[in-house]
């Protein structure tokens, strides 16, 4: 409907706020008329009594017709401060009020006005003033109200007719201006809004500010803005469906390649050989987790990581196992590892993730050392308290760069190697909070770099996660 749009509202209320304008103008317009009304019938009286100075006889038929063409009853001049009666005629009924027009105020010739155009009833009234071209000390004139009045109404239409006029053109003329320099460009916005909404990775269809009122240009560069980071997370989201789709895939068919290797290596067990003995259980461990990453990938491509099956475990098997399993990918490295973890220290947990959340960071930390060509240490050590146990992964490595200190834990942005996905951090981060726990960055410069993983003590209840 028109009159909800922005320009019929905007038509109304200046058609409304320029009428209010006129009224306001109206009433010291119609004092002002007013005014000079009674001052022009004073300069008609003076004039007819100019013809009885010049002679002093005149006919009584001529008397009332310059007291008629005046609009008066009677003629007082005052010369040389001498009150002299020089017209007169007989007077319908008493003078009810007196005005004096010698130095009239602002706000009382508004009163008057106000006042004779509320009264209906016909006055006869006495006005005083000063006589034109100085012609005297004052002149006075009796004369009735009831052609003031008239002639006040008949003013005060016009002026409103006049006014509504005005106020109607410039509605329009600013109705128009409205519409093409603020509701045009603001349809525009929506348009493109709508545009982009159908297709929204078309990164053609994105918003090109071009207004030229600054106002609706800064709306259109966010918009732009927004636009463009929503596109690009479009992009991103649809590239990560992809790679999930294809890890799937992967996974599902790594996984039955797994499991025949996992037949294969049951038989292994039989061997007589001590190394094969030796390393076979080793070997059986990895390729069960093997298998059970790819299972557990292809239930996150189906939602999120599967929560975690909390168990009290010794930390220093697992964090044992993470180390040896990195020990033999970095049995060409200069690379020492340490662990310094209680003996009987158990924790609540589930160990494969677990797992998981240690190997990611001690390979991070073993590639940060490798790539900067120094002979280093990664340590992982591990106290707790009344409420956390706390497990600390450090490494003498070179340090994370400030990118990857922004994005350390957003998957395909925290990548600290040219070559890597920063899914790692990520994955292992998620896994804590699966936990109720947390993952941080302990601390990275030069000398080194160190996180740490806090696991909570506690268990919560139903209720009180629902709160």
């Amino acid at each position: 409907m028109f009159l909800n749009s922005l320009s019929g509202r905007f038509l109304i209320l200046t058609t409304v706020f320029v009428m209010l304008a006129e009224v306001l103008i109206f009433v010291p317009s119609v004092a002002r008329f007013r005014e000079d009304y009674l001052l022009l019938h004073l300069e008609r009286a003076q004039i007819a009594s100019l013809v009885l100075l010049a002679n002093d006889m005149i006919e009584e038929d001529l008397e009332q017709e310059l007291l008629q063409n005046a609009g008066v009853f009677n003629v007082v001049l005052a010369r040389n401060e001498v009150r002299q009666l020089m017209l007169s005629s007989p007077i319908p009924s008493a003078v009810t009020q007196t005005y004096d027009l010698r130095d009239p105020g602002a706000w009382a010739l508004i009163r008057d006005a106000i006042a004779r155009l509320r009264e209906p009833e016909n006055h006869v009234i006495r006005v005083i003033g000063h006589p034109v071209k100085e012609a005297g000390l004052l002149i006075e004139v009796t004369m009735e109200t009831d052609p003031l009045r008239a002639a006040m109404i008949d003013y005060g239409f016009r002026i409103l007719a006049l006014s509504a006029v005005i106020s109607v053109l410039t509605a329009f003329l600013l109705f128009f201006a409205v519409r093409y320099f603020i509701v045009r460009p603001i349809n525009g916005v929506v348009r493109a809004m709508t545009s982009y909404a159908k297709a929204p990775e078309d990164a053609r269809r994105i918003i090109e500010p071009k207004a030229g009122v600054t106002e609706l240009r800064e709306a259109e560069t966010a918009l732009m803005s927004m636009q463009t980071q929503l596109t690009s997370a479009l992009h991103q989201k649809e590239r990560l469906a992809q790679l999930g789709s294809a890890v799937a895939k992967v996974s599902h068919d790594l996984r039955n390649i797994l499991t025949t290797a996992q037949l294969f290596t049951d038989r292994m067990e039989q061997s007589k050989d001590p190394y094969v003995k030796k390393t076979v259980p080793k070997l059986l461990k990895s390729i069960s987790r093997a298998v059970n990453l790819c299972e557990t990938t292809l239930a996150f491509g189906k939602a999120e990581e599967p929560p975690p099956a909390l168990d009290r475990i010794t930390l220093a098997d697992v964090v044992g196992d993470a180390i040896q399993s990195e020990q033999l990918v970095a049995s060409s490295d200069s690379i020492e590892f340490t662990q310094n973890i209680p003996a009987n220290m158990v924790v609540r947990a589930d160990p494969e993730q677990l797992y998981r959340v240690l190997s990611n960071l001690i390979r991070n930390a073993r590639q940060a050392i490798v790539a900067s060509g120094s002979v280093g240490e990664i340590s992982v050590t591990a106290n707790e308290d009344e409420k956390f146990w706390s497990i600390m992964v450090s490494d003498t490595g070179p340090g994370l760069p400030n990118k990857a200190q922004d994005h350390l834990f957003q998957p395909f942005q925290g990548g600290t190697r040219k070559e890597g996905t920063g899914l790692g951090l990520a994955i292992a981060a998620e896994l804590v909070r699966g936990h109720g726990g947390r993952l941080e960055l302990a601390k990275t410069d030069e000398k080194g770099t160190s996180f740490i993983i806090c696991l909570p003590k506690t268990i919560i209840s139903q209720e009180e996660a629902a709160e």
